[in-house]
């Protein structure tokens, strides 16, 4: 029986691009935005555009914090695509001072804007693989991925960042921490390397 796989509706993100990008390999992924769901669930998913605030408000107003924090201290794997990487760490600088999840000690900042490099951030990118873990199987450095954002995160334990991109800074584009993987790019926008992410994902769930 394939693993059953949640993704978290919220109102932000590219839902049925990445529920299409686990069917392709056979794997079930459901959207949904009942808290319960996600208690019964084997893996979360939450992919989001948009504005840090605005996924931490709308999460907050469907009731499904808890059940998200739950869920990752619980051991269920969790993906974070864009956003869904954001928001785990302890807090923002977008549109002031926002608090996050905090499950990721660590911030979110703003790239500073100059001739070569525009922000947002937009378009195809490299990543260079720092670790060697099984949901990176498949991608080796110089890869390409593609990102939309104009902030980047800032973990305080810099032993948790599985991949690093250069745009103007040297910066996080994804995360490992425990049973958490996150990404600052789009998997799902990111043509076969990025299916293969969500592949090496679905078949990590025990």
């Amino acid at each position: 029986m394939r693993p059953k796989i949640v993704i978290i509706d919220y109102g932000m993100g590219n839902l049925r691009s990445v529920q299409k990008g686990f069917e392709r390999f056979g794997f079930e992924a459901k959207i949904t935005k009942e808290p319960n769901e996600l208690k019964e669930a084997e893996a979360i998913v939450l992919p989001g555009v948009g504005a840090f605030r605005d996924c931490i408000k709308n999460l907050d107003q469907l009731g499904l914090i808890e059940a998200l924090i739950q869920s990752i201290e619980d051991g269920k794997p969790y993906l974070g695509i864009c956003l869904g990487l954001q928001i785990l760490f302890s807090e923002s600088e977008e549109f002031g001072l926002q608090k996050g999840l905090d499950l990721i000690k660590g911030k979110v900042v703003k790239f500073k804007s100059d001739l070569n490099h525009k922000v947002p951030h937009m378009g195809w990118n490299t990543v260079e693989v720092l670790r060697d873990i099984p949901i990176l199987h498949g991608i080796k450095s110089g890869d390409f991925f593609y990102f939309v954002h104009s902030y980047y995160v800032i973990p305080e334990d810099e032993s948790c960042i599985s991949t690093v991109t250069e745009y103007g800074i040297r910066f996080a584009s994804s995360i490992t921490k425990d049973n958490i993987f996150a990404t600052q790019f789009h998997p799902e926008k990111s043509q076969q390397k990025g299916l293969q992410i969500l592949e090496n994902f679905a078949k990590s769930i025990k």
